[in-house]
């Protein structure tokens, strides 16, 4: 019997403090741990954008959008771990409706 898939979309925000090269290493971190895991879409990387409200004292962060298809536990192991990450300031996870 096959796992049952479904499509999630996730943003995370980076910390511009992380430099241009740890920026880099945090979305390449998250592409592997995702392409492990699932089945890796679409990254969008939106870039340098300014924040609604200050994080951490900081105005401006690194946004990153990415599309994956996963069984209902990843999620959760996702969202631990972009919690433990230094340098993501915020993560949100959305299970998409399906098409």
């Amino acid at each position: 019997m096959a796992a049952i898939t479904a499509n999630y979309e996730t943003v995370m925000i980076i910390s511009m403090k992380q430099g241009e090269e740890g920026i880099q290493a945090i979305i390449e971190k998250f592409k592997a741990l995702i392409e492990k895991n699932a089945t890796l879409k679409n990254v969008d990387e939106w870039g340098k954008r300014k924040l609604a409200y200050l994080i951490n004292k900081e105005s401006e962060g690194y946004y990153v959008l990415m599309n994956f298809e996963s069984t209902a536990e990843f999620p959760a192991e996702l969202d631990r771990i972009y919690k433990i990450t230094d340098g993501v300031m915020r993560s949100l996870i959305i299970k998409k409706a399906d098409e």
